[in-house]
Parts: C-alpha cells; sequence; structure tokens
C-alpha cells in the first residue's frame, strides 16, 4: 500500500469508529445462541446490502460476502469473523446489556462481527487498490464447533488462498496486537461412554455388576494418560465433566455415563490420547465384568495452527498500526478451542487476537465466559484495521 492509500484507511476507520462501536453494542443487546442466530444474521445482511457488498447464505444463519479488486484477478483471501453468544446472563450493568434473557455476548464475538462489518466498508471503499478477491465469512455457532464446517463442507474454503481472522482478548492490554506462530489453540473433542451392568440388592453385590464401581474407576484411570503416557512437554487434557449412575441407594447400579473432553496442541497427540480413552474405558469396564455398550466421540474442532509465513505477514502488519514494540510473538498457548482450526485445515492462514484490556478499567478485565466481560471499545477499531490491511498486505505482496 501507498503512504496516502494507508492514511486514508486510517482516517475512514476514525470515522468510522464510533459506528463500529454502536453495532457492537446493537450485538450485544441482542445476543443470539448457537445455530440460532436470526436477527444476528439479518442486521448483517441488511449492512452488506447498505455497502452494495454481494453475498450468499451458508446454513440458515451464516453469509459469505465478496469483493472483488479491480486491479486485476488474483489470490482470494477470506477473513472471518464468528457471530453466536453465550448461554449466560449478562450482569455487566451497562446500557448495552443483554436485552435477551440468559443469553450474552461474553466471548467478544459482538465485537468480531462488527469489526469485521466495519473492514467490510472500508475495503468496499478501496476495491482499485488490490488484486483478487476479498470474502467475509460470518460464521455461526463457534461455540459448539458448528459453524465453520459449514463452510468447509458446503465448499465455500475450496479454492482459498488463505484465511485471516481475528479473537479480541481480555488478558491483552489494548493497543497491542497478537500474531503467534504454530499451534495457538487446542483441539476439543468431546466423548460420551456409556457403561453396562447388571443390578441387583447392595446387600447381595456379587449377584449384580456394578456399573458405578466401574465407571468411577474408567475416571480414575483415564486421568493416567496425561499423567504418564504423554511427554509433560506437551500440554494435554483429559478432562471429565459427567458422571452419572444409579437409581437409588440401595441398588447396584446396572448404568453409568461418563461425559468429557479431550484437548490438545497436535494432530498426533490427539489421536494418541482418544484411541487410548477408548482403550482404558474397554480395558476397565472388563476387569470389573461390565462392558462399554456405547462409546462416541464428537469432533469440535481441531488444534489451531498458525501458519509461519501467515503470521510473519501479520506480524510486520500489526507493527504498521500499533509499532513492534506493541506486537506479542509469543502469547501464552490455550486449550479453548476455536473453530477457525476448520478454515486453517483447508487454507494456510493466521488467527490474531486484538487487546480489549483496558489497566485502568477493572470492567475490561473479566474472563471470556464470564457474566461481567467487556471490552474496552478502542480495541474495535485495530480490529477493523488488521483484518484490512492484513488483506490488503496479503492480495498485493
Amino acid at each position: 500500500m501507498t503512504t496516502t492509500t494507508k492514511q486514508s484507511i486510517q482516517e475512514e476507520i476514525q470515522q468510522n469508529a464510533q459506528a463500529v462501536i454502536e453495532l457492537r453494542r446493537h450485538f450485544h443487546q441482542y445476543p443470539e445462541a448457537s445455530l440460532k442466530e436470526f436477527e444476528t444474521i439479518k442486521k448483517i445482511k441488511e449492512e452488506l446490502n447498505k455497502l452494495d457488498i454481494p453475498f450468499e447464505e451458508v446454513g440458515e444463519t451464516g453469509v459469505l460476502a465478496t469483493i472483488e479488486g479491480t486491479k486485476g484477478t488474483g489470490k482470494t483471501i477470506i477473513l472471518r469473523a464468528d457471530i453466536d453468544a453465550l448461554e449466560l446472563e449478562d450482569a455487566t450493568g451497562k446500557s448495552y446489556q443483554s436485552k435477551n434473557p440468559g443469553l450474552n455476548h461474553a466471548c467478544g464475538h459482538d465485537g468480531h462481527a462488527a469489526a469485521l462489518l466495519g473492514a467490510a466498508q472500508v475495503l468496499k471503499n478501496h476495491t482499485s487498490d488490490f488484486v483478487g478477491t476479498i470474502k467475509l465469512a460470518f460464521q455461526p455457532a463457534e461455540e459448539i464447533g458448528a459453524g465453520a464446517r459449514q463452510f468447509v463442507n458446503g465448499g465455500f474454503v475450496e479454492n482459498i488462498d488463505q484465511v485471516f481472522g481475528i479473537h479480541l482478548d481480555s488478558s491483552v492490554p489494548v493497543g497491542k496486537l497478537v500474531a503467534t506462530k504454530g499451534p495457538t489453540n487446542a483441539s476439543c473433542d468431546i466423548f460420551k461412554i456409556e457403561v453396562e451392568g447388571l443390578s441387583s440388592h447392595v446387600a447381595q453385590p456379587d449377584v449384580g455388576r456394578d456399573a458405578l464401581l466401574s465407571a468411577a474407576s474408567i475416571v480414575v484411570e483415564l486421568q493416567k494418560i496425561a499423567a504418564r503416557e504423554v511427554s509433560p512437554l506437551d500440554p494435554v487434557v483429559v478432562g471429565i465433566g459427567v458422571l452419572d449412575a444409579g437409581t437409588r441407594y440401595n441398588i447396584v447400579a446396572n448404568h453409568a455415563v461418563i461425559e468429557g473432553t479431550v484437548r490438545a496442541f497436535s494432530h498426533e497427540t490427539r489421536a494418541f490420547v482418544l484411541k487410548r480413552v477408548e482403550e482404558i474405558a474397554n480395558q476397565v469396564a472388563e476387569a470389573h465384568r461390565t462392558k462399554v455398550s456405547s462409546f462416541h466421540i464428537h469432533d469440535a474442532a481441531g488444534p489451531l495452527i498458525n501458519d509461519d509465513t501467515a503470521t510473519e505477514l501479520a506480524q510486520k502488519v500489526a507493527a504498521q498500526i500499533v509499532g513492534i514494540e506493541n506486537v506479542v510473538t509469543d502469547h501464552t498457548k490455550s486449550l479453548g478451542a476455536d473453530d477457525f482450526a476448520d478454515f486453517l485445515s483447508k487454507a494456510p492462514g493466521v488467527y490474531g487476537r486484538v487487546g480489549t484490556r483496558n489497566l485502568d478499567n477493572p470492567e475490561t478485565h473479566y474472563g471470556h465466559h464470564h457474566e461481567k466481560f467487556d471490552i474496552d471499545e478502542a480495541g474495535l477499531a485495530l480490529a477493523t484495521e488488521f483484518h484490512v490491511n492484513y488483506a490488503l498486505a496479503y492480495l498485493n505482496q
């Protein structure tokens, strides 16, 4: 980009900053759960129509918009924003607090959608400044790992050269941008194990086959995978959230259910740990003369692994926006998953982060998924600029 173009973009982003904030507050007031973002996507479509940006629907609540450069054909990049909220009360007490009981944009997706719409307006005004195509993915259902799949399985990520996304981050001071090479977010697999035993009176335990004891033993043994079967230098989580068994205090349980999750930062470790979960469950159940009657794994997201070359470009772009001293290149890995990994499975790219923690405002210090989560909205302009400048830098390099 020329210096004149950069200045023009910065001026436009600043001029539009309040409009982006108002969009974010609108989305925050009307949060919707995963795969139910009907009013959210309706608003996004309205904004795209105002900008005369064509789009196609993806599933019931997703949209892929297209902006063509006029300097000729070239590469294609997807910029992605997730749009769903959480089933959580909003306790911020702000004027823009959620008006939908039990729902809250407590992860920042309201800001993601608003920032990408802000970027859409700027990019639409600068079609003469780039070659190729920019696609804008407004994606539902990130929180349940179902939205990115709609874009991938629908063929919308075929023939894409690069993908780029950002996440607002309350652990990072506002004014800083993050681009870290390699794995940044863990995979997420959700498993459900059903154990079948045989009922009897607790006074005659030898007559029954205790599914509860068997399941409890499985839970204990699964904890040893991370402790003894994976390198301590390779972070892994095998977490159990549900153990449900029995119907009455004096009956040996004939059925038990275990629900948990596996998190890993590599495809290889992920596959190994999932294999061991199933093997251990079956072996322990057999040792208790019970059996695993059902074993199911839901693949919610793969490990999110940033491409080295894309990350280097993101770091360069970020430095031009906030200065090299404000670019974080070694951000701590998160065992929380993000289905942007599904986009990265189809095309190289990078998932950056934008700081929203105001050191002088404790209201911006709450962690994501907390009922009082809120952001310093100054981060929205930086998120907008990160989208715009990365897309232009990539297409014109």
